[in-house]
């Protein structure tokens, strides 16, 4: 038995639908799994039990991805097709069910991604990084370790809380007498960032400095399944660490919360005094531009990090395997 999966080429959405992948392997156990998604949300699924072939779809003009996506399953028959692209690859395929999602823009994405094949609740997403990854992040962060993890990257500048602030913040969170006085901090960030976190990595001294910049997704993974906090912009970033059972705030200001919320109990979120919708019709955009998240203050992240550290302090005392 084989089923396709075809989710994202972003890495957010793809950590987004591992909750539904792992509620159908639930469903069918012992399928076999095929996931399509983009190079960059590839690693996500490449340790997933019963995941037997990932199949990278690299953009090409003229729809050529589709083309090849097709050729690699059209002679195959499936038990079922999600297709969570919304594309008519699932109607061309041989397969008993097929499940294509449609546009929705007032659902949570988990819940969003869940209705296509009748999940309710929502399974939760979910890591899996892999033995080899794991051992890695064990040498990194070893039991006993407090670890701040920040994610001061996202796709597009709008959405960027300002470095200069999370450096700030994390002084507040880790200085003498503060919650977490003496934190390792773990910077996460893609290839060619470094320069953009630079001001952290400056301001965070290197015997406390862990840096997984450009690094491969697995370890990212597997080492925020041990931190204490992390906090981020809305990001891939932030939804894999939720996903990885991390403490989780994220940091909103053009993007809607109520579609992007890090998904958990462990989680929570913060914006400035403006919604998103006020945000791009005073400044025009929601992409293009610098960072429209000054208005969010460092006091009420800060605020929000110590609640969120209080709330689930009784949750974090499991080893991870």
């Amino acid at each position: 038995m084989r089923i396709l999966f075809i989710t994202s080429n972003r890495i957010g959405d793809g950590v987004l639908s591992t909750g539904l992948l792992a509620g159908l392997m639930e469903r069918y156990p012992g399928a076999l799994f095929w996931v399509a998604c983009g190079p960059l949300a590839a690693p996500l699924f490449r340790h997933a039990p019963g995941v037997e072939k990932v199949i990278e779809l690299r953009k090409e003009p003229y729809a050529g991805h589709w083309r090849k996506l097709l050729s690699a399953t059209m002679f195959r028959r499936f038990e079922a097709v999600v297709d969570l692209r919304g594309s008519a690859t699932a109607f061309l395929l041989w397969a008993k069910k097929r499940h294509v999602l449609r546009s929705n823009h007032t659902l949570h994405r988990v819940i969003h991604n869940a209705s296509v094949a009748g999940f309710d609740p929502a399974p939760s997403p979910r890591v899996w990084p892999g033995a080899q990854a794991r051992a890695r992040a064990r040498e990194l962060i070893p039991e006993g370790r407090t670890v701040l993890a920040v994610g001061p990257s996202a796709a597009w500048p709008r959405k960027m809380w300002p470095v200069e602030y999370h450096a700030e913040l994390i002084g507040r969170l880790t200085g003498p007498g503060a919650p977490l006085a003496g934190a390792h901090v773990l910077i996460a960030a893609a290839p060619g960032e470094r320069d953009l976190v630079r001001p952290i990595l400056e301001a965070v001294p290197d015997e406390r400095r862990i840096e997984l910049i450009g690094e491969d997704l697995n370890l990212v993974a597997a080492s925020l399944e041990r931190v204490r906090l992390y906090v981020g912009n809305d990001s891939g970033l932030m939804h894999l660490a939720a996903a990885a059972g991390a403490p989780t705030l994220g940091l909103f200001g053009p993007t809607p919360d109520g579609r992007y919320d890090p998904w958990g109990e462990n989680t929570a979120q913060v914006r400035g005094p403006r919604s998103h919708e006020q945000i791009i019709a005073e400044e025009g955009s929601q992409f293009s531009g610098p960072s429209a998240m000054h208005d969010l203050t460092v006091d009420k992240v800060y605020e929000a990090a110590v609640a969120l550290l209080a709330r689930t302090a009784s949750s974090q005392t499991k080893e991870i395997a």
